[in-house]
């Protein structure tokens, strides 16, 4: 049953998640909440793991949590129930691939995706902040409590940021920025935060 219910809820993500993996985040979110699967400090883990592995973030996340559910079965059942909506989609577009491109409705569709995509990504970074700067679960949460902005988190962020966008440095291969980070992160845990 946990099998069907994995395929069923990721099936639901892929269906509405346009905009790439990060515009997931708003429904995994809703997900863990609902379903108990994982809470938001799992979330923020899983997508720094899906961030720093080959692949894209959606599909990563759902192999985590199948796997960490039901094992290889569950690995597969909800990448594939995440997959199986964009493939669908996308042979019915491709069936009729010259209409839609000439299509008004179709483009009028999109202006309207594509805010609609930008806010859900947008939300998933407010959220991601709250989390990694304030350790809060959500914005919401954060404005309740107050939040106390962690220094360390926020020494590093603006550090990697800046770094980022040194002409020198930008041209790093982004896995350096991760390693960096994971090891500050390991010493930042091992001095007693």
């Amino acid at each position: 049953m946990i099998l069907l219910q994995l395929f069923w809820e990721y099936f639901k993500v892929g269906l509405f998640a346009v905009g790439g993996g990060l515009a997931t985040y708003p429904f995994l979110k809703d997900l863990g909440e609902r379903t108990g699967w994982f809470t938001i400090g799992e979330l923020a883990d899983m997508l720094a793991v899906s961030e720093s592995t080959p692949g894209p973030i959606g599909v990563n996340m759902a192999t985590y949590v199948g796997f960490t559910l039901k094992g290889i079965p569950g690995a597969i059942v909800a990448t594939v129930g995440l997959i199986t909506p964009s493939v669908i989609i996308i042979l019915i577009i491709a069936m009729f691939l010259d209409k839609f491109r000439k299509n008004k409705y179709v483009d009028y569709a999109f202006y309207g995706i594509r805010p609609a995509s930008t806010a859900m990504i947008t939300s998933a970074l407010l959220g991601l902040l709250a989390l990694c700067l304030f350790g809060a679960s959500s914005v919401k949460a954060l404005i309740a409590s107050g939040g106390v902005l962690d220094i360390k988190a926020l020494v590093l962020f603006l550090l990697l940021f800046a770094a980022m966008n040194v002409k020198k440095l930008k041209d790093l291969h982004p896995l350096v920025f991760i390693a960096i980070s994971a090891v500050v992160g390991i010493v930042f845990r091992f001095a007693g935060e």
